[in-house]
């Protein structure tokens, strides 16, 4: 990542191998500019863009990103540090660097109804606490942080994400058996369609009643998407997850999240998401290798010892299957194992 002055990144540099035969290509740099709240953009604004990088770049653009940046392409070297003070001291948002990614997000209460929390101020109240970790690269790797309001993940944060805060809700969901039977009454076979996609198979229907078994609901959002008859209700906040995003892994197929942290209630100044990101920085530092990402880490070291540096009390959404070793002592003195044979 090449570096304006000032600034430990904020252009991403690359040098081509083929100006010998291709004149005027030697340098095609890329610097991306942060998005804008609530991702709008103005033709004004635009136009200012455009008319910097036309100037004193190549006039090519692209906004096929996912996170809302505006990436400008083919820029070259001697111009660059002119482009970069008229984006910062002309109105447009800073240009991120190649560690701290820019932090994104779904459009939340604006758009849609099932956002358990403000996804848009959230994402610009971090976008301004870590102006230094955005410009300023300091980790081994990159390290991208979205939001989404509900368990929808509309911006598909669990695969894309090194920190995935999601939208949740701590009580039981709200059932309108009217409104259930109205959907039955107009042809919805809720047994198929809902009841039997549960991914848990906490839910049963007895042609008259749906009922739920909250405590085994993963939060999914398939049967509320389904029918409006469901709806969360009680507190709101969010689960936090963790990645290792998209990048080049060397074994095995690539990480998704987990839970790690199932509820925490999204309040300002949102003190107990920056303490967990300042432990989750401070370790991964710590000990990833260059190009690691800290997914690749908790799999290299393990998911205890990652827990345990983050001081999180034990949560059972942290295990993948059952116990094996489990052995229950029965009538007559024997034991006999989790499975069920008896030695």
């Amino acid at each position: 990542c090449a570096a304006t002055t000032g600034y430990g990144g904020g252009v991403i540099g690359r040098v081509l191998c083929i100006y010998l035969m291709v004149k005027g290509v030697e340098f095609q740099h890329t610097a991306a500019v942060n998005q804008t709240s609530g991702s709008e953009l103005g033709t004004k604004y635009l136009e200012q863009l455009c008319d910097i990088w036309e100037k004193r770049g190549s006039g090519l653009t692209n906004r096929h990103g996912a996170t809302g940046d505006i990436p400008l392409t083919g820029g070259r070297t001697q111009p660059l540090e002119e482009s970069f003070y008229m984006l910062t001291h002309g109105g447009a948002t800073r240009p991120l660097g190649s560690r701290g990614f820019t932090i994104s997000c779904c459009l939340g209460g604006g758009y849609c109804e099932w956002a358990c929390y403000d996804t848009l101020d959230l994402c610009n109240d971090l976008t301004h606490t870590y102006q230094d970790e955005l410009h300023r690269p300091m980790w081994p790797y990159k390290f991208k942080i979205k939001f989404s309001g509900c368990g929808n993940d509309c911006v598909a944060s669990i695969a894309r994400a090194d920190l995935s805060i999601i939208g949740t809700w701590r009580d039981d969901i709200r059932i309108d058996q009217e409104a259930v039977a109205r959907y039955a009454d107009d042809g919805m076979d809720i047994g198929v369609e809902v009841v039997d996609l549960c991914p848990t198979g906490c839910m049963t229907y007895d042609e008259k009643t749906l009922a739920i078994d909250n405590a085994e609901c993963t939060r999914c959002m398939h049967c509320i998407n389904r029918m409006k008859a469901l709806r969360p209700v009680g507190p709101r906040g969010d689960a936090v997850d963790r990645a290792a995003d998209k990048a080049p892994i060397p074994e095995g197929a690539q990480m998704l999240s987990w839970v790690i942290v199932p509820f925490v209630k999204i309040e300002k100044p949102y003190t107990a998401i920056k303490e967990l990101l300042a432990k989750i920085w401070e370790w991964w530092d710590e000990n990833a290798k260059m190009r690691e990402r800290v997914g690749e880490l908790v799999k290299r070291m393990g998911m205890r010892v990652f827990l345990k540096a983050m001081g999180l009390r034990r949560c059972r959404k942290w295990s993948t299957a059952s116990r094996q070793s489990l052995r229950l002592l029965v009538a007559g003195g024997s034991d006999r194992s989790a499975g069920g044979n008896g030695k």
